[in-house]
């Protein structure tokens, strides 16, 4: 597996590290566990860690010289795929398939099958015209050159593998995949590490958290792309709705600043709207953590403007939460409208307070969607999701046995890519 800009060790919530890098890990492990060996190329950031860490029995983290060994910011990104290819075409030749994670990786992963001669399967975890299609305000758009690799990608790979079937939609639509070479792949959840524990009351204990509070929370990465500004309106607008609400309403935000954003907005416009007082915001955490959060809440609050599934709404409800969630990407195939959550088309702040306030004046409703929601992430297992993606594995590895090792061309030279210079093309 590869992944060029963000490594499988990085927290979730910090930085560029989300959902994609919980999905490497666990997809992984899983996948190990039924007896495939996997490696996990990524990008060596000079952090300490040693070049090659066992991430656990099946499972390894490689980290590959490429650039500079600091963190970089994703704009410099492209500039570092070849260096990347070929240290990672200097490694042991034993392998069968790659698989690659978002575009960049996907760019590698096109060297490395050509190279070594063996099938590459690609998930693109987000898509630039999907992304540009739902920016926020003043949102920058993702540029051409991402979106010409992209399609680079998608034409060269043997299979794809979406999160959802809107994904492979819009692989098809979008980007002119061929269907035979697009296969569905629900993300699953670690149901060992979320799950409804001791309960509400003792995670709440915890931490810290008053037992009487309503607690509508906010996990991820804190971007325009997530619409933690949604969220903050819709409080604004819910405390207007019902001022006696202001007494008891607990919003943690709990998450890094990433991408566009800019460092203490949301605290900045909460102040402006008013609500600073009820908003709590916390660093990105532990998985294990992270599910106390989710415990505590009443609901997890999702009002994302475009997101490929949705990691965060499958643990929440696999921990006994209910999900309000904007009706985007993947988070209909996540949440269960009216059973395990709910969901808002569209992103007027009022919507998202009507439905909290319906939410937080009934009680019972929340308990019954929490205990709905345990059953509707329970059917959605990492193992599962590793059982589909060795079906996958094992096709693409069949069809190219039939037609030899041969590709349908090879990549073609070109320059190499880079955010200063947008008439390149993707190397090699």
């Amino acid at each position: 597996m590869l992944s060029v800009h963000t490594s499988p060790l990085h927290q979730p919530g910090t930085g560029d590290a989300g959902g994609m890098n919980v999905y490497m890990v666990e997809l992984s492990r899983a996948l190990a566990e039924q007896g495939v060996e996997v490696d996990l190329f990524t990008r060596c950031r000079g952090e300490g860690l040693p070049r090659l860490v066992d991430l656990e029995p099946g499972v390894r983290v490689r980290h590959l010289p490429a650039g500079p060994r600091r963190a970089l910011p994703k704009e410099a990104m492209p500039d570092l795929v070849l260096p990347f290819s070929l240290a990672l075409l200097k490694e042991e030749r034993g392998y069968d398939l790659v698989h690659s994670h978002y575009w960049l990786s996907g760019q590698a992963g096109r060297i490395a099958s050509f190279g070594w001669g063996v099938p590459l399967v690609h998930t693109a975890h987000t898509l630039a015209l999907v992304k540009n299609a739902h920016l926020a305000d003043g949102d920058t758009p993702e540029p051409e050159l991402r979106i010409r690799g992209e399609h680079q990608v998608v034409a060269e790979a043997d299979r794809l593998i979406a999160n959802t079937a809107d994904e492979a939609a819009a692989l098809r639509t979008l980007y002119g995949a061929e269907a035979a070479r697009v296969d569905v792949v629900r993300p699953g959840v670690d149901l060992r590490t979320f799950a409804p524990g001791d309960g509400r009351a003792a995670a709440r204990a915890r931490l810290g958290l008053p037992a009487d509070a309503f607690v509508p929370l906010y996990a991820g990465r804190i971007q325009p792309l997530k619409g933690p500004d949604v969220l903050v309106r819709a409080v604004a607008e819910l405390l207007r709705m019902a001022p006696d609400l202001r007494r008891r309403l607990l919003v943690p935000v709990v998450g890094g600043h990433s991408g566009a954003s800019r460092e203490g907005a949301v605290g900045r416009l909460a102040a402006e709207l008013g609500v600073a007082d009820v908003l709590r915001a916390g660093p990105p955490v532990p998985q294990a953590r992270l599910a106390d959060w989710y415990r505590a809440a009443d609901v997890l609050v999702v009002p994302s403007r475009s997101e490929s599934f949705g990691l965060v709404a499958l643990e929440a409800q696999a921990c006994g939460t209910p999900v309000l969630a904007a009706a985007v990407g993947g988070l209909p195939t996540a949440v269960w409208d009216g059973v395990s959550g709910l969901l808002v088309r569209g992103h007027d702040p009022v919507a998202y307070a009507r439905r909290l306030l319906w939410l937080a004046r009934n009680p019972r409703v929340r308990a019954t969607m929490g205990e709905a929601a345990v059953r509707h992430a329970g059917q959605m297992s990492w193992r599962a999701s590793a059982t589909r993606t060795i079906d996958v594995y094992e096709d693409a590895v069949a069809r190219r046995t039939e037609v030899g090792q041969g590709r349908r061309h090879a990549p073609a030279p070109a320059a190499p890519l880079s955010w200063r210079n947008e008439k390149a093309v993707a190397p090699v």
